[in-house]
């Protein structure tokens, strides 16, 4: 069995943000219009997309800001992994009127399409010349709530905002503490109604996110404990979730689960999964959280070579039981991909029309992504082609 590793008292150094103020707890999201009238908060511009609009989730947002005497109008031409042409969309129908708060309600499109339009409104230009680490030159001065309606993606917490220029095949990151959240209201009541398929995807790409940041070369003691403890609950809720998805303590569970990530992976970044899965998405649309769980598995067993101790706590925290690191080591992958198969998620490239004169074009762009850099064990392109074909 594996512990808790040592550290020498000089090596204990670390650095930790979060500017984004959470406030978790199911039924916390009818607590919007009071929250935004401590604000000073008049007149509000709502980002969403229109499943979260036709699921009925919004009626208690709008009934509470109706309540607090709080104007809004509410965006809803968000599709699925935004576009750059989204966003500038988005901006031009936000400069129409004065708004002086913007609230995002949905998965990660509709919060990373918040983000970008609070940082064209305060830069000008488009959210494409952003892209790349710290290039934000102006903090936006009207407030971003994020109410996330999925448990996954991190973004209600996170400094990071991803696009797709459908034009090149790739997608963009713009990483900034300029483009993190306000403050984030994380309410389990408004994932109960998410189909099986979605809570599936995206609850994979919690557990990447804490399986990710715990490889990364930029973990930390702060946020190897935050990855841990995410994995932890995500491995022992998502199959509830998925299952029976009106049992609240699975939602809860899960919902924390994937905020951790989020708090962990601001800190510690990702790594080989995401770099491929965003390559992957950008030349066969293939969903993000779908795309994180056909790659997870395999890269778990590339990185154990490079970190066997660590794949081995992850094991632990999948539920493997093994009498030593190498044991447990070996099983992580399998364990990851054990579940991924139990959810109903795809295990094979061709299952979602990837073919085989696509891969080597999605391995060369995968290393456009930073977060390649970020992976313990640096791979070669054939290798990365190889992990591809492997899979499909």
């Amino acid at each position: 069995m594996t512990t808790g590793h040592l550290v020498k008292a000089a090596d204990f150094k670390f650095s930790f943000n979060l500017p984004t103020l959470i406030e978790f707890g199911y039924g916390k999201s009818v607590e919007l219009g009071q929250r935004l009238q401590k604000l000073g908060v008049k007149q509000v511009f709502l980002v969403t997309d229109k499943g979260v609009e036709s699921a009925g989730l919004l009626a208690g947002l709008t009934r509470s800001l109706e309540k607090s005497e709080i104007l809004f109008d509410i965006f809803t031409g968000v599709e699925p992994d935004p576009s750059l042409e989204t966003i500038k969309n988005g901006y031009e129908v936000f400069g129409q009127e004065v708004y002086d708060c913007i609230v995002a309600v949905g998965g990660g499109s509709p919060i990373d399409t918040a983000k970008g339009i609070r940082v064209v409104a305060a830069n000008g230009g488009s959210i494409g010349d952003f892209a790349g680490v710290n290039r934000v030159p102006v903090a936006p001065t009207i407030p971003l709530i994020a109410i996330p309606t999925t448990s996954g993606t991190g973004s209600e917490v996170t400094m990071f905002g991803v696009y797709s220029d459908w034009q090149n095949n790739v997608k963009v990151t713009v990483t900034s503490p300029y483009i993190a959240p306000t403050i984030a209201i994380v309410d389990p009541a408004l994932t109960m109604s998410l189909p099986a398929k979605m809570t599936a995807a995206s609850g994979i790409d919690a557990l990447a996110h804490g399986i990710e940041t715990y490889f990364s070369i930029l973990s930390s003691p702060a946020s190897d404990a935050l990855a841990m403890e995410a994995i932890h609950m995500v491995n022992g809720h998502l199959r509830s979730a998925v299952e029976r998805g009106h049992e609240v303590e699975a939602r809860v569970g899960l919902s924390h689960g994937s905020l951790l990530a989020g708090m962990a992976f601001n800190n510690g970044f990702l790594g080989l999964t995401h770099a491929i899965g965003s390559a992957l998405s950008g030349h066969c649309h293939v969903p993000h959280g779908v795309a994180i769980g056909l790659l997870l598995p395999s890269v778990i067993e590339f990185n154990a070579a490079a970190l066997p101790e660590k794949a081995a706590r992850i094991a632990e925290q999948m539920g493997v039981k093994g009498e030593n690191q190498e044991a447990l080591a070996s099983q992580a992958g399998g364990a990851v991909a054990s579940l991924v198969e139990s959810i109903g998620l795809p295990t094979r490239l061709r299952e979602v029309g990837v073919t085989e004169e696509k891969l080597a074009d999605i391995a060369k762009d995968s290393f456009k992504s930073g977060m390649m850099k970020m992976n313990p064990r640096q791979p070669s392109d054939d290798e990365v082609l190889a992990l591809l074909k492997a899979i499909l």
